[in-house]
């Protein structure tokens, strides 16, 4: 289950492009390593954005790199948000009050397999660079580094997902990865950098 976070009280645009893009990414029966076209719909989101993707598949598993560069290429830091899209498996069904793919909003509360890790958060990831880009324009580097084994083994005879990931993310990063600030935080967070004058 997911709330969307307080600090967003009468700011309806980024709640609404949060809560939409996690309805969609729900509605998919991401069970880890299956992707079911998560990737696919936030890749189009960043893409618009003006963000670089690299689709990165290790065996049977989709992953994806997504770097969009500030106004001054190579300069400052670069913050890396890390999520995943795949879920783990719903468990007996008649243990839930509702589809758990199919998202119901109960009390104030989004219901549905994946609504606190991490589809909310991958949303809130791509509606917060959205807003960032509003206000400030591209004053900072920011990848997303995205893949669809974190809930499995994560690891295969090719070293599919989050390994592999990581050695990619130090390849691409090379020697400035120690000013890479990688993390999977929530959109409040990234607000906070945002009005800091970081992004």
């Amino acid at each position: 289950r997911f709330r969307a976070p307080s600090c967003f009280a009468g700011e309806t645009k980024p709640v609404t492009a949060t809560l939409d893009l996690t309805l969609d990414l729900l509605r998919r029966r991401s069970v880890s390593p299956a992707d079911e076209g998560c990737q696919d719909v936030i890749i189009r989101r960043l893409e618009a954005l003006g963000f670089q993707v690299e689709r990165l598949r290790f065996g049977p598993v989709d992953n994806f790199w997504a770097t969009r560069e500030g106004s001054v290429a190579g300069s400052g830091p670069t913050l890396c948000l890390a999520g995943h899209t795949d879920v783990v498996p719903t468990g007996p069904l008649e243990e839930w009050h509702s589809d758990p793919f199919e998202p119901t909003i109960r009390d104030g509360l989004l219901y549905g397999r994946g609504a606190a890790d991490m589809k909310s958060a991958i949303a809130a990831f791509v509606a917060a660079v959205a807003r960032s880009a509003e206000r400030h324009g591209n004053r900072g580097s920011i990848s997303l580094l995205i893949t669809g084994d974190e809930e499995g083994p994560s690891i295969d005879e090719r070293g599919a997902g989050e390994p592999s990931l990581a050695q990619h993310l130090h390849a691409q990063l090379g020697a400035a990865s120690r000013d890479a600030h990688l993390t999977a935080i929530a959109a409040w967070l990234i607000d906070q950098l945002d009005e800091a004058g970081y992004l």
